[in-house]
């Protein structure tokens, strides 16, 4: 007899997770790991074809774990060895495609191990429901099969964006729409002149405008945006401010704000860069985000949210100069304002939006709009049926702050009337309200690494459940 824990989303986060609980948790323990797709290992964020979308963190900080910093740059130095291409240096932008091959190597390895890979179970389906029994949990999938566990972990990463505004419902069904800026027909039947409207200017319009450029596409490319902020690029020359020279930091938003302005300042100043005092204070951030009183983490997303995400989360130097050479040369451009209204317009679609800056009102007219407003976070409104199976039975219930589930400091779900669950944990981005930094690989393999320890103690002292028939 074996306990099982299940595990939910085999993406990033939880196939690494999966990878430190078999290595963490005693011989007895199974570990199912489930996708809904077919593609383990990668999910949306590692699993793009184009070579040109580049990690925004370099591949000497990417390795899956902590105790082998070196374990992904000494991986691609193997896969250079093989091909006979030049290995790329530690501070060297890889694309995410070749970080996704690379987690996918670690489960394979996983899958082989002995005394490890016959306690790892690959299946595919779609979990849309999950019941609580008296010492167990059942897992409903959607093709009606059941499949028990003692634990469960939800590993769902990120959900596509909500709706636009303007747009009616039926705009999903559009010809003109894409909801999906990584999909592989979000481009396809594109006239190479048509105009294209990007909806949102982070990271998912940067991978947007790549795409466009590397499909030859000649049309304007517009972006639009209610601040109208680009992520930063990277620092063109290393510069590093190590923990030990970090002050210390206030909790108090507006004194924070002072001090990290005052450093960059200062740095700048001294022949360094803001980047520096940015990535100085990744160590602490979760620990500030949890120290923060309510009002002021409200007052952060309401007003310094998008500043921070721009200058914290940064394109690589040639992904930057890409796109500063559209932006120069007019191809692509920037909008700020709100968009009023979306309709119809011959074969394509016309965007009504006030500006921003004299609120006046303008139109686009576009042959496709594609949402690049970043992943849906409230999940009151979240469609998937897992989640609303979840809120409809109070197994969980979504954060104060709409950034994800209610989760606790050891990534136990709370249900619906607070309570702290004993057997339903999360991990990856849907955690973020309790961590606030959950979508780079250095914070999601810290997190993976605490919670493999966490659940490795719990089922020591767990009554066995058995391994499922699937």
């Amino acid at each position: 007899m074996q306990q099982t824990i299940a595990v939910i989303g085999a993406g990033f986060s939880g196939t690494l997770l999966a990878l430190h609980l078999l290595r963490r948790c005693p011989p007895t323990t199974s570990v199912v790991l489930i996708e809904r797709n077919s593609g383990f290992g990668r999910g949306q964020a590692y699993a793009t074809g184009n070579a040109n979308h580049l990690l925004n963190v370099p591949a000497g900080r990417m390795s899956a774990f902590r105790d082998r910093p070196d374990d992904f740059v000494a991986w691609l130095q193997r896969q250079a060895g093989a091909d006979g291409t030049a290995a790329p240096a530690p501070g060297a932008f890889i694309s995410r495609g070749l970080f996704g091959n690379y987690v996918r190597h670690l489960l394979e390895v996983e899958r082989q191990a002995p005394g490890r890979g016959e306690r790892l179970l690959l299946l595919q389906g779609d979990v849309v429901g999950l019941r609580k029994h008296p010492g167990s949990l059942a897992l409903l999938m959607a093709d009606g099969r059941e499949v028990p566990a003692g634990l469960a972990v939800l590993a769902v990463g990120n959900f596509p964006p909500e709706l636009p505004p303007g747009a009616d419902p039926g705009a999903v069904d559009r010809p003109w729409y894409r909801p999906d800026p990584w999909a592989p027909d979000t481009f396809s039947e594109l006239d190479a002149d048509a105009p294209v409207l990007l909806i949102g200017t982070g990271l998912s319009t940067v991978d947007g405008v790549v795409s466009l450029l590397d499909a030859g596409h000649r049309g304007p490319i517009h972006a639009l945006s209610r601040r109208g902020l680009l992520p930063r690029s990277h620092a063109r020359r290393a510069d590093v401010i190590l923990p030990s020279q970090v002050p210390p930091l206030p909790t108090a938003l507006s004194a924070l704000t002072r001090l990290v302005r005052d450093q960059a300042r200062r740095r700048v100043t001294q022949g360094g860069s803001w980047h520096a005092v940015v990535d100085a204070l990744r160590p602490f951030t979760q620990e500030l985000w949890q120290a923060m009183a309510h009002d002021e983490k409200a007052r952060f997303l309401r007003h310094l949210r998008p500043w921070w995400d721009v200058h914290r989360h940064r394109m690589a130097v040639p992904v930057a100069e890409r796109i500063e050479a559209a932006l120069a040369s007019g191809q692509f451009r920037i909008h700020v304002g709100r968009i009023r209204q979306i309709r119809d317009e011959g074969d394509g679609a016309a965007v009504d939006f006030r500006r921003r800056a004299d609120g006046q009102e303008e139109t686009l007219t576009v042959a496709r709009i594609v949402n690049c407003a970043g992943p849906g976070c409230d999940y009151d409104r979240i469609r998937d049926p897992l989640v609303r199976d979840l809120l409809a039975t109070g197994h969980a219930r979504p954060d104060p702050f709409r950034l994800g589930l209610d989760i606790t400091g050891a990534c136990a779900v709370r249900a619906a009337d607070g309570a702290i669950s004993r057997r339903i944990f999360a991990v990856g981005p849907v955690t973020k309200a309790a961590f606030w930094e959950m979508t780079a690989v250095p914070d999601i393999r810290r997190q993976c690494e605490a919670l493999a320890e966490h659940l490795a103690a719990v089922v020591a002292v767990s009554p066995p459940l058995a391994v499922p028939a699937v």
